[in-house]
């Protein structure tokens, strides 16, 4: 009889300190695949296989496209890769962007759940945000077991709390107590399987694929949501809205895939990005404007220079309203990632 030997944990801010806590605290025969995605930025060297093979004895690596999946194990997803599941073997891929990471942690779980169904576990640690939300929603939609780390306990609790909010969590524990629980959850047995309905399998499906970095054209995301008015703030495609129950997220044609605050982070980033490119196209209009001015004072037409100066004026008060507007934006940030750490 099937058991649950398939474990996904996922984590963002802090989750360098939890995966050490956790890893350390695991037994060393523990009969289970283990699957781990940190975001990192995709130009840093991924250490923590190394960092994690010096606290344990169960064998730590890189995942390897193709590699075929065994228990006892520990495969950790590489930097600027996504890492994903089959019901044999382990796929590495440079997929679309997910809530703005690669490696993100949805496709892993998602691509487990899809996989595997109810001999899944997921937990999702510490981490701004909300990514891992969806990749647990699925995980319980096929029957595996959802975990979330305590908030209180966690360095960064957005994520694990847009998890508990989202998905009917099955266990709430603090690190110390959740190495303990997955070495008695991967011991259960599971009777044939959890299977959703077709259609929500066939979205799935669907995701994994554009994860897996298919042609996203002949996978047709639109089919399966409901197109918005919304545009990606990767690649300026339309997005398509997508519903995991009551938890609605977005995708484009080309897969960039955002959660709710993670497009709402993106295009803050975007008006910013844009704000200031404005105030640099104001700053080039008054010094142009103010040179002009300069030259026909030098020719002595001075009626002509005075409009100019006037019109440089002008804009410098234009500049005085972008800056204002930056400074808005910068605060509300602030303001939001106070609310966060509290």
């Amino acid at each position: 009889m099937a058991t649950r030997n398939i474990i996904v944990i996922g984590a963002s801010m802090g989750g360098f300190e939890a995966f050490k806590r956790l890893v350390a605290d695991l037994p060393p025969d523990i009969d289970a695949s283990i699957f781990l995605v940190w975001h990192m930025s995709p130009h840093v060297e991924g250490i923590l296989p190394k960092v994690l093979g010096e606290i344990t004895t169960i064998p730590v690596a890189h995942a390897e496209h193709g590699e075929p999946i065994l228990p006892n194990r520990i495969y950790v997803a590489r930097p600027d890769h996504h890492l994903l599941v089959d019901a044999t073997h382990v796929h590495v891929t440079r997929g679309p962007r997910e809530n703005r990471f690669r490696p993100a942690i949805d496709p892993l779980f998602r691509s487990a759940a899809y996989a595997f169904g109810n001999r899944v576990i997921g937990a999702v640690l510490t981490g701004a945000l909300d990514d891992g939300t969806a990749g647990l929603w699925s995980i319980k939609r096929c029957g595996g077991i959802a975990i979330a780390q305590d908030p209180e306990d966690a360095d960064m609790p957005s994520m694990p709390e847009n998890a508990i909010r989202e998905v009917a969590i099955d266990y709430i524990v603090p690190i110390s107590e959740m190495a303990a629980l997955l070495a008695r959850l991967c011991c259960e047995t599971v009777d044939g399987n959890s299977e959703p309905e077709h259609a929500e399998r066939d979205k799935m499906g669907a995701e994994v694929r554009v994860a897996a970095d298919e042609n996203t054209f002949d996978v047709n995301i639109p089919q399966y949501g409901e197109v918005s008015k919304l545009s990606c703030p990767e690649c300026q495609g339309v997005l398509t809205m997508l519903k995991d129950g009551q938890f609605s997220r977005y995708r484009c044609h080309t897969g960039h895939a955002f959660s709710p605050e993670a497009l709402l982070e993106a295009i803050s980033e975007k008006i910013e990005n844009n704000l200031f490119a404005a105030l640099r196209g104001v700053d080039e209009h008054v010094m142009l404007l103010n040179h002009m001015g300069d030259h026909f004072a030098e020719a002595n037409q001075r009626k002509e220079a005075a409009r100019y100066f006037r019109k440089a004026r002008e804009a410098q008060q234009r500049v005085v309203s972008i800056r204002r507007a930056i400074r808005a934006s910068e605060d509300h940030d602030v303001i939001r990632v106070s609310e966060e750490r509290l």
